[in-house]
């Protein structure tokens, strides 16, 4: 059996292990150094299982066109791991070059099956969503299971730090 390539892309000086820890910078130890603004990237397609992103996607000025990458040189049925910062957190724009906020809803319309679908990059299904805060107090987890009465109502007074997003590869 062929062994899964795994990507950490944007790994910074956070390796993992098992993963081809990506980067564009030769200082963070990564095993493949390339910019992710050139597309293509150096990998074949279909060739991947799983990408792990954390606080990265909010780099780029066309988050779209990264996605449609991912999307290009994964496997039906990969597995994408994406963290980003939640817009109403100042960590979306602490630093100058953030060019993008996420809020609970901006991947639903990558997923064919739902009503706000219009993306021609490629079929994601959602597979999970996860709000994280700085502090974990025990009330703020019930948000989680009313995302959106928490994005419209409660996301200024106990803003999140960062949204988890799960996504399944989706090409048969």
């Amino acid at each position: 059996m062929a062994k899964e390539l795994k990507l950490n892309l944007g790994c910074g000086p956070n390796l993992m292990r098992g993963y081809v820890n990506c980067d564009w910078s030769k200082e963070m130890g990564a095993d493949k150094v390339f910019d992710m603004n050139n597309i293509p990237w150096p990998f074949k397609n279909n060739s991947v299982s799983e990408v792990y992103m954390s606080h990265v996607l909010e780099h780029f000025h066309e988050p779209l066109t990264i996605l449609k990458e991912i999307y290009r040189i994964c496997k039906d049925k990969a597995i994408v791991k994406i963290h980003v910062p939640y817009f109403s957190h100042e960590s979306a724009f602490s630093m100058l070059d953030h060019y993008h906020q996420f809020t609970w809803t901006s991947f639903d319309s990558l997923d064919k099956n739902h009503p706000c679908h219009w993306q021609s990059i490629g079929n994601f299904r959602v597979i999970k969503k996860k709000l994280v805060w700085r502090k974990q107090l025990f009330f703020l987890s019930f948000f989680n299971l009313f995302p959106r009465v928490y994005q419209e109502l409660f996301c200024w007074i106990f803003p999140a730090q960062r949204m988890y997003v799960e996504l399944e590869v989706q090409k048969k």
